[in-house]
């Protein structure tokens, strides 16, 4: 071989060595690419050229019924429900500098602005960002509007198509406004930042807002200027939330929102609600308040320290002392002791017909006299709830204690009555109220429980409840001794397959019914002429019920002036089916001639038992089981044979005698 071609020989190995040098690498490179940095580089490239968007779900449903109205198909009614909508977007840096001022403008014309967002929009444009969020629920025909103009103007400025684009929600609606809308609460429009999911502000939106909440899916869109928007691969699907069925009949509801609205502003009260339930089974079927809470408006009234109070639901929330409502139960724990006593071969501690002194209010332990509105000298059991006697009660409750202790008692209340036990109804903040005990001290150091307590507790004052927690006592005292649970929702359906049926619930019977054929009884001279409770009177059905007034504690004493005055009372008589409570909440101080002081409970929250009830017995159409108990001038009244006559008549006798 010749020096020269031993030389090209060299250079050629040379060559070769470096091609294939250069070859092993591209091939280390493209596995280092392809392989061990594949994902990263793969995201990479998906985000320059691929984004995700959320797939909405719709969250579940509040759906009423009307199957109390006999006769009638039960048609369902959703009180509320999504609606779908979009969330309008721009990728600021598909869009040329020249041409942002012309699109914020036409995006002004088609949309309702205000100036606020006018400028907040425009300045969107100037952001380095590939998803700004100019506009939230806008609707399906601003959207199309919007994307009429947009897409041609697009191609003729050859501007990316997806530059702005839609992502699709579904906004909560309330179609009945203000129509149970401290229940029901709402979601926030913005949701959740890492599960993209809705955030309750309260209320059974947020107690049930596991069973409502969905799951979202994802949806995958190419960033391209020829791809356009409104199509992508789903690549997981949404998963529905379930449905919510009440037992609110939305109409019932609507007749008590229009009368504690009445009830409130005619006796100039702070405030007001009632709750109606059948006793039998624990279905509320209206809970209203005033003032109301519009939950499409949550913001105006969460930024409004006036408006604040109308988002709680007072029923469950507040507290109070229940006064004169208070006596019946105290009366069936009498009755309960006398059941016991003979169940030991003891002699009964009271006869209800018996006549008992109560002209005299002294009681161990007290500084001050117990005194009844009004001067009595004997009563029994079915004069002294007619004429709401303190005296009477705290004699029967010492009578109580004296025999079988004051822990009986104490248990009785808490495990019967429920006092001191929250109801666990589906509601959010519930106050579990206060029942003192012997064994407890306050805050202060004092003790829950001394020697006069029973007698406070016998007629209301020493202890605190809710309004369903007072519902619930009375449900066991009318409805033969069934301890009931509150609640309202009827049940739970997800994907057609119920999850969780009320109707299911069983209910444990804790006193002789008997108890509560002589409660009934002597509750249902109350509505009647001589009871505190005659502006409750239903002209035409049969009812019972009992009247309230507390004064309220005002900077830690009891004020004259601030009461807590309420009705609760029950119909029909015979088989109650409607238990209605109504509170009205510092009714204004006044004494009207003719009437008396306006702010007792009797005659500032009894007229609105007997209007809601008189509009819910016409809306169901259920004739009068009453047929003579009608105001005189009324062609089929007849006072001899109205129901209750000849017992009123009685009792006015009797108590004549008595107390000359």
């Amino acid at each position: 071989m010749t020096k020269l071609e031993s030389r090209d020989f060299r250079r050629l190995l040379l060559l070769a060595l470096m091609i294939l040098m250069l070859f092993c690498f591209i091939i280390f490179q493209f596995y280092n690419l392809q392989i061990i940095e594949g994902a990263k580089w793969e995201k990479q490239a998906r985000a320059q050229h691929q984004f995700s968007v959320v797939e909405p779900y719709k969250r579940g449903r509040f759906i009423v019924t009307n199957e109390l109205k006999e006769g009638h198909p039960g048609r369902e009614t959703a009180l509320v429900f999504d609606v779908k909508k979009c969330h309008l977007f721009i990728d600021p840096l598909s869009i040329p500098e020249e041409y942002r001022e012309d699109i914020a403008r036409k995006i002004e014309e088609h949309l309702s602005l205000d100036w606020k967002e006018k400028n907040f929009i425009r300045k969107q444009f100037d952001k380095k960002s590939r998803s700004r969020c100019l506009k939230m629920w806008v609707t399906e025909k601003e959207k199309k509007n919007l994307l009429s103009w947009w897409r041609p103007f697009a191609r003729w400025k050859k501007i990316p198509s997806n530059a702005l684009y839609f992502e699709e929600d579904y906004q909560r609606a309330h179609p009945y406004g203000k129509l149970l809308g401290s229940v029901l609460h709402t979601v926030r429009d913005d949701r959740d930042i890492e599960t993209k999911k809705a955030v309750p502000t309260g209320g059974l939106e947020l107690t049930c807002d596991a069973y409502l909440q969905g799951n979202p899916g994802k949806r995958l869109f190419l960033r391209s200027p020829g791809q356009a928007l409104e199509e992508g691969l789903v690549v997981n699907h949404p998963e529905d939330g379930a449905d919510i069925y009440l037992t609110i009949d939305h109409y019932i509801q609507a007749i008590a929102e229009e009368e504690i609205e009445r009830a409130v502003k005619t006796v100039g009260a702070k405030s007001g609600w009632v709750v109606l339930m059948n006793p039998n089974n624990g279905e509320i079927y209206a809970l209203a308040q005033y003032p109301f809470f519009d939950p499409s408006e949550y913001r105006t009234y969460y930024n409004d320290p006036k408006l604040l109070l109308a988002t709680k639901v007072r029923a469950i929330t507040d507290c109070f002392e229940p006064g004169s409502t208070m006596k019946p139960i105290s009366v069936a724990i009498a009755l309960m002791a006398n059941h016991e006593l003979m169940r030991q071969g003891k002699k009964p501690i009271f006869d209800p017909r018996d006549m008992i002194p109560v002209h005299d209010g002294h009681f161990p332990g007290r500084k001050n006299p117990i005194r009844d509105v009004g001067t009595h000298r004997y009563l029994n059991m079915y004069l002294a709830i007619q004429k709401s006697s303190n005296i009477y009660v705290a004699k029967l409750i010492q009578r109580v204690i004296g025999t079988l202790g004051e822990e009986w008692y104490r248990k009785q209340l808490e495990e019967v009555f429920g006092f001191g036990v929250p109801t666990k109804i589906e509601l959010p903040s519930e106050g579990p109220g206060l029942l003192p005990s012997p064994a407890k001290t306050y805050e202060s150091g004092q003790l829950q429980w001394s020697t006069p307590t029973p007698y406070s507790l016998s007629f209301g004052y020493n202890l605190l409840c809710n309004s369903i927690q007072l519902l619930r006592a009375y449900a066991v005292l009318i409805n033969g001794g069934y301890c009931v649970q509150p609640t309202l929702i009827k049940k739970i359906v997800k994907k057609g397959q119920v999850i969780f049926d009320h109707s299911n619930q069983t209910f444990n019977q804790v006193f002789n019914p008997e108890i509560s054929r002589e409660i009934i009884y002597a509750l249902k001279s109350v509505t009647k002429p001589g009871g505190g409770g005659l502006r409750a009177d239903i002209p035409g059905y049969t009812e019972g019920g009992k009247p309230g007034t507390t004064e309220k504690v005002i900077k830690g004493t009891y004020s004259k002036k601030h009461h807590y005055s309420s009705f609760i009372g029950f119909t029909p008589a015979s088989k109650p089916k409607f238990l209605l409570y109504v509170a009205i909440d510092e009714p204004e101080y006044r004494y009207m001639p003719g009437i008396g002081k306006t702010y007792f409970g009797g005659r500032c929250a009894a007229p609105t038992f007997r209007y809601i009830m008189e509009k819910t017995y016409k809306y169901l159409g259920i004739p009068p089981d009453d047929p003579h108990g009608f105001p005189t001038g009324h062609p089929g009244a007849d006072p001899e044979k109205a129901d209750w006559s000849e017992q009123v008549n009685i009792l006015k006798q009797l108590y004549s005698d008595w107390n000359r």
